[in-house]
């Protein structure tokens, strides 16, 4: 059987810009040890079944099938989150909407925020693991995804409330300070979705109508019934869609729209505040 370091040389198997890191993190799931264990322990031998395993791994990973359903884990905002095929895998560019809700609202203030499509939890469980004042609800239109975000709730120590619900239809009759939400916002014939990885996420999660912009014309028409007044709508959406939601906020009663970039430079989320006054204390 192959050592640890042989085993880290199967990069160059790989048609991947990130080959070395797949490898390890391949190998690190196979052995079940942490990534510095590979250079501590790089003439170890692998057994023969966890031979077989990395094998099969890399095989997957060859045909396109993204790591963080190999390994059934994904890192966001430091957070180790199970992944599975019945949600989006979090991308590090929605942390951009973390940050700028924690830079922006009151810390201390019992703020109650929705995210809509919530998939894995990522943001509702990012926001509340350094916000425990505020009240967190995330709802997902998928069972199955809401099941896996009440088990990393759950699994992680964090109060987050997780409902089955297809947008606000879960939540009549409450009002939210904070509506945030990474919506599907891919067109039906974007050349991305033909793209290495996409094809095993699910298009429910990715596709919007003929322009992409469908669910986000549905959250703003909907979104002030269910938001207190000076509430805050954040949403993610494609890089050449800033103008497009900018416009779509400000149509839906929205002001001070805002559009911030991600760490690609993309212009990658778009925020509107509902006019009015809202009790922070309450």
């Amino acid at each position: 059987m192959a050592t640890v370091a042989e085993c880290r040389q199967r990069h160059r198997e790989l048609d991947s810009p990130s080959a070395a890191l797949d490898v390890d993190l391949l190998l690190c799931h196979v052995l079940q040890q942490p990534r510095y264990y590979l250079y501590a322990h790089d003439g170890e031998r692998l057994t023969e079944e966890q031979q077989q395993q990395l094998d099969v791994l890399l095989a997957r990973r060859q045909s396109g099938e993204p790591v963080a359903y190999l390994i059934g884990e994904a890192e966001f905002w430091s957070l180790k989150l199970a992944v599975s095929p019945a949600t989006l895998i979090p991308r590090p560019d929605t942390e951009l909407l973390v940050e700028w809700l924690l830079e922006t609202l009151p810390a201390e203030a019992a703020l109650k925020v929705l995210d809509l499509g919530t998939g894995t939890g990522a943001i509702a469980l990012a926001l509340a693991s350094e916000r425990p004042a505020w009240q967190l609800t995330g709802v997902d239109s998928q069972r199955a995804a809401v099941e896996l975000a009440a088990s990393n709730a759950q699994r992680l120590a964090l109060d987050v409330e997780f409902l089955h619900s297809d947008w606000f239809a879960a939540v009549s009759g409450r009002r939210f300070d904070v509506v945030v939400s990474n919506p599907p916002y891919i067109a039906e014939d974007d050349q991305h979705l033909t793209g290495p990885g996409v094809k095993y996420e699910p298009s429910s999660a990715l596709v919007a109508g003929s322009d992409g912009l469908d669910d986000i014309r549905r959250i703003v028409a909907a979104a002030p019934a269910f938001m207190n007044p000076c509430g805050v709508l954040l949403l993610e959406h494609g890089y050449r869609q800033a103008e497009a939601v900018a416009d779509i906020l400000r149509g839906g009663g929205f002001v001070d729209v805002e559009t911030r970039r991600d760490y690609g430079a993309n212009p990658r989320a778009t925020l509107g505040r509902l006019i009015g006054e809202v009790d922070h204390a309450r």
